[in-house]
């Protein structure tokens, strides 16, 4: 519960961090002329949305296993960021579509103050970024880190616009979409990220083997337990902010039926209590 908790409080951190950038960024955008920060913080209200969609799945993520779900309701988590990553697909298409149309249409050079605005939008994101990601592998959540890939594509939006705004600022006449042709890159590079973040969620949908480490883990704590001799298979499904694992432990086949129940409820245990992050563990015997 401790994940899910500290999880959640990073999304709140999200929501508002989103919110305030996106009034920041309207206000700088239409005052100083800039048609990327104007984009950008339209970019930045999607986060908004999603961040919402990802505090939902997080709470749902939270209920216990019942009659219906017998391992929880994690497997949210992982839908949640499809639908996260369809938001910063959207976001990069409405950000294109808006810089092909400033592109062709004639607009001022957008004021020099606004690159002060963007410096201090670019440090406050990287910052958010770096936070949520560690949370997002704290806590072991998809959609935590597709959450926090918005606050680097926001980013990334945010710094191709000063780069713009400093080429049409430098250049003067001539050069006024320069923070367009900027921002038009930036969806692009949206559009990537998007695809680093589905592919990981999409392996967690469909079971992929993606765990080597753990499992070399479980199976090292496993040989720590009085009674085993060795391990078998041993297969790793992730859902929400747990690892669901199968696992097959020889023990001596001249004990009795009683003695390798028992054994296997230590290991079990023990599991459990070396490996917070492990949810539900199947223990098949094997005799040796």
């Amino acid at each position: 519960m401790k994940n899910e908790k500290t999880a959640i409080k990073t999304i709140y951190y999200s929501i508002l961090s989103s919110g305030l950038l996106a009034i920041i960024k309207g206000l700088a955008g239409f005052f100083g002329n800039s048609y990327a920060l104007i984009a950008d913080a339209i970019e930045s209200t999607t986060d908004i949305f999603s961040s919402f969609l990802v505090l939902f799945g997080l709470k749902y993520a939270k209920r216990p296993a019942d009659e219906n779900h017998p391992y929880g309701h994690g497997r949210i988590e992982p839908l949640i960021t499809f639908l996260v990553v369809g938001f910063l697909i959207l976001s990069a298409i409405f950000i294109a579509h808006e810089s092909i149309h400033n592109i062709r249409t004639p607009h001022n050079l957008p004021k020099p103050w606004t690159l002060i605005v963007l410096g201090a939008i670019i440090f406050w994101k990287e910052i958010s970024f770096r936070l949520v990601l560690k949370k997002s592998i704290e806590t072991n959540s998809s959609s935590l880190k597709a959450d926090a890939w918005h606050h680097r594509s926001d980013a990334i939006t945010s710094v191709m616009a000063f780069i713009g705004i400093s080429i049409a600022l430098i250049f003067g006449e001539g050069y006024e979409t320069a923070d367009d042709w900027a921002a038009l890159f930036a969806a692009g590079f949206i559009i990537y990220n998007s695809y680093l973040i589905f592919r990981p969620a999409l392996g967690e949908i469909m079971d992929e083997h993606l765990y080597d480490d753990l499992i070399e883990e479980i199976r090292a704590v496993s040989m720590s337990v009085d009674g085993i001799l060795g391990t078998e298979k041993c297969f790793v499904r992730k859902a929400g902010t747990k690892y669901h694992v199968d696992l097959h432990a020889m023990v001596n086949g001249d004990i009795s039926v009683t003695e390798g129940h028992d054994i296997s409820h230590k290991l079990k245990d023990t599991l459990l209590k070396d490996i917070p992050n492990l949810g539900n563990i199947l223990i098949h015997i094997e005799p040796k």
